[in-house]
């Protein structure tokens, strides 16, 4: 299996700049970037003129589901959808059956990726109210954080011991990734849309029952932890305008609290309940179409530092059911970078600002090792993207296991034509190569 290619006119986008250029990778690296370079003995030569080329995609929040709910998602299913996407590193959460609340759990995991992952693979250590000497002794290279959930999102792993989030905040040896939301006020207002609904409560509630307040409130909370104790804070999913003035605007080096949102959250709004319905539940939920324009903003003032996903598969019968029983969540690897680059077809973002928030940002963020750029020497992670080739999106296409998109029907103007993953193509535009395999991700800590 070929690592050396040249590719030949591509149109580079990389720390804010964008030229033609030709790049050279061999044995998995890139070796180098110039012009007019000549094809060697061996090369796989792609003449990629009209084509961008950008660092893979590092998605820092995926649910793949493994162990415990294969029946609805793996890792295999999902790192295949990763490499359609142009997605060539995911960071996966601890929320699984068993939940990742120890070191044993965490290493099972990398196991498992080792066979059967698609692509680049880390794995989050979880938080529980009775896991503090598991968070105190991680060590910080085996993992890209500690995963608190601020937020009964996920059944046992809520975090609402005061005295434990505080050890939490103050000992944490990595990043701290939080999901926030405040429960108390979620109960009491969920309690009220069963009075008024009983079983059928609709779709559209489901933003008002997870509040905005209960949002700021959460996201309140953790800053508060952290500024205390100095710890390296990011806040996962940002669905408000409300929580946008709690983080500051600018570059991410240097920050020790930084936000994050979702590409669902540039993409719909609470009018596309009515269509969707509880295909695009999810925690937080998704809101008005003015807390969409105004996250869009955010991220391209660098408010919001990083753009993933959160992918979370369900099953369509899953999602068929009545509120109280429809797991929240989107499957959303395969389109989550075309979905990105339609704000730059909208005029919303730049395509520079874009590759920024799904590449380098969480690069900086996590200190991964020589992945998430273009740079001679790096790791050989790569996506080729066609700008002028539109793609519908067609269920029969869509390889997460769970068997469906929320993007479905959706007419995105560009397409991903190659991935490429320690320099093996894993994607060529119709099809994932099977023998490849993704390797551990390392952290310069």
């Amino acid at each position: 299996m070929s690592t050396d290619w040249l590719i030949k006119n591509a149109e580079l986008v990389n720390e804010g700049r964008r030229f033609y250029a030709d790049v050279r990778v061999k044995h998995g690296h890139i070796e180098t970037i110039g012009g007019s370079l000549d094809a060697r003995p061996g090369e796989q030569v792609i003449d990629a003129s009209g084509l961008w080329l950008l660092p893979g995609m590092i998605d820092d929040q995926v649910h793949f589901r493994e162990p415990g709910l294969t029946h609805k998602a793996d890792i295999a299913h999902e790192s295949r959808a990763c490499a359609a996407g142009g997605i060539t590193s995911f960071m996966e959460m601890p929320n699984t059956r068993p939940p990742a609340l120890d070191r044993e759990s965490l290493e099972a995991k990398y196991s498992r990726a080792a066979e059967t992952s698609a692509v680049n693979y880390a794995f989050y250590l979880g938080a529980s109210n009775d896991n503090l000497e598991a968070v105190r002794s991680l060590d910080p290279k085996a993992a890209p954080g500690i995963k608190v959930f601020m937020g009964a999102s996920t059944g046992n792993m809520l975090v609402d011991n005061p005295e434990t989030l505080d050890g939490i905040f103050r000992e944490a040896p990595t990043p701290i990734i939080t999901h926030c939301e405040d429960t108390p006020m979620i109960d009491a207002l969920h309690a009220k849309a069963r009075e008024q609904y009983g079983e059928n409560i609709p779709a559209r509630e489901h933003p008002l029952i997870r509040s905005r307040e209960a949002c700021i409130k959460s996201t309140r909370l953790a800053i508060s932890l952290a500024q205390k104790h100095g710890t390296r804070l990011h806040v996962l999913h940002i669905s408000t305008a409300d929580e946008l003035a709690l983080f500051q605007p600018g570059p991410i080096k240097g920050k020790k609290i930084t936000a994050e949102t979702c590409v669902h959250f540039l993409h719909f709004s609470d009018e596309d309940y009515a269509r969707l319905g509880f295909l695009i539940k999810c925690n937080p939920a998704i809101k008005t179409a003015a807390d969409r324009e105004a996250i869009t903003k955010a991220v391209a003032e660098r408010r919001i530092d990083v753009l993933a996903t959160d992918h979370a598969p369900h099953l369509l019968e899953e999602k068929g059911e009545l509120y109280d029983k429809a797991p929240s969540g989107l499957p959303l690897v395969q389109f989550a970078l075309q979905a990105a680059l339609q704000r730059v077809t909208e005029g919303k973002l730049s395509l520079e600002r874009v590759v920024e928030a799904v590449c380098h940002a969480p690069a900086m963020l996590f200190d991964v090792h020589e992945r998430g750029f273009l740079r001679e020497g790096y790791a050989a992670d790569l996506v080729l993207v066609d700008p002028r080739k539109p793609h519908t999106v067609k269920r029969e296409e869509v390889l997460s296991k769970c068997g469906w998109s929320p993007f479905e029907g959706y007419t995105f103007s560009s397409s991903i034509i190659s991935t490429f993953v320690n320099g093996h193509r894993v994607w060529d535009g119709s099809r994932v190569d099977d023998g490849v395999r993704g390797q551990r991700l390392a952290f310069d800590r």
